[in-house]
């Protein structure tokens, strides 16, 4: 058992792709690792310890920022199949032969691509909080909530992840007293990282014939993790991915939101575990 956890492992670098990947690694080593796929604008410290650390007492857990984001170097892609093979090429050279993958938000989509490219690379995969390519966001409100100006900024995460109910609330403060507890922390993402993330989220949702024939291609054991109304990406579009996946099994927490796993963080490592190791 590493003797670090979220908040004391430190930052390494691994070289791939011609990138200066930023890494932690911490937990359990010895059985298959997990990779974290971070959402919209988020770095390594936007993860719960909560989750990572409770996932860490039984698997070894790797936070990385993809190509360009944060202390990663490099530009961020404009599409989410560069950010899914910059992410292969970013496990490969870390020596792994195989890994489980999580994804939240943008991240589930990275998440996906990292499963379509990489083939016995990815045993099993969790989709937190995301959708498919094509999907209809015409009821999101993620432009409402991104757009807006928040006092303490950090309050945007509550709107984006949490419901405005007072017990999802108080979870979503919770959770912020959390992510800031580790104190040497990344840089936040640069003007180039939101511009290209939001372009590759608009590749994604176009429209196409046939957008969800992608995922029959997705075989692996796949658990989808989704609040009850996510107002970021509709809490509708985890069923079309439970459906249209033929390995993929679907848990929707009570009055919740996009950040669901931040809100129920105990359930979920409990949920997360019997799915890893089942």
């Amino acid at each position: 058992m590493s003797s670090h956890n979220h908040n004391t492992a430190p930052t390494q670098y691994v070289e791939a792709n011609g990138i200066r990947f930023a890494y932690r690694r911490f937990g359990k080593a010895g059985g298959v690792p997990i990779v974290f796929n971070q959402h919209y604008t988020g770095t390594m410290d936007y993860w719960d310890p909560a989750v990572t650390d409770g996932l860490a007492r039984d698997r070894e857990v790797i936070l990385f920022n993809n190509a360009g984001v944060s202390s990663s170097s490099g530009e961020t892609p404009d599409n989410f199949q560069a950010m899914g093979a910059n992410a292969i090429a970013f496990i490969r050279a870390l020596g792994l032969t195989q890994v489980d993958v999580l994804g939240i938000s943008i991240g589930g989509f990275v998440a996906q691509e990292i499963a379509l490219q990489g083939g016995d690379l990815v045993r099993k995969i969790i989709l937190v909080g995301t959708g498919h390519r094509g999907q209809d966001m015409t009821a999101s409100r993620s432009n409402e909530f991104f757009s807006a100006t928040y006092d303490p900024p950090e309050h945007l995460w509550l709107d984006v992840h949490f419901k405005p109910t007072d017990s999802s609330r108080k979870a979503g403060l919770a959770f912020l007293e959390r992510k800031w507890l580790r104190t040497d922390r990344d840089p936040e993402v640069s003007e180039q990282t939101i511009a290209a993330q939001g372009e590759a989220v608009g590749k994604w949702i176009a429209p196409a014939d046939d957008v969800l024939a992608y995922l029959k291609s997705i075989t692996q054991p796949t658990l989808v993790v989704q609040g009850s109304d996510d107002a970021i990406i509709p809490t509708v579009h985890s069923l079309t991915l439970q459906h249209e996946m033929p390995n993929a099994q679907l848990i929707v927490y009570p009055d919740s939101g996009h950040g669901s796993i931040y809100q129920y963080p105990d359930l979920f490592v409990t949920h997360a575990t019997i799915f890893l190791t089942a």
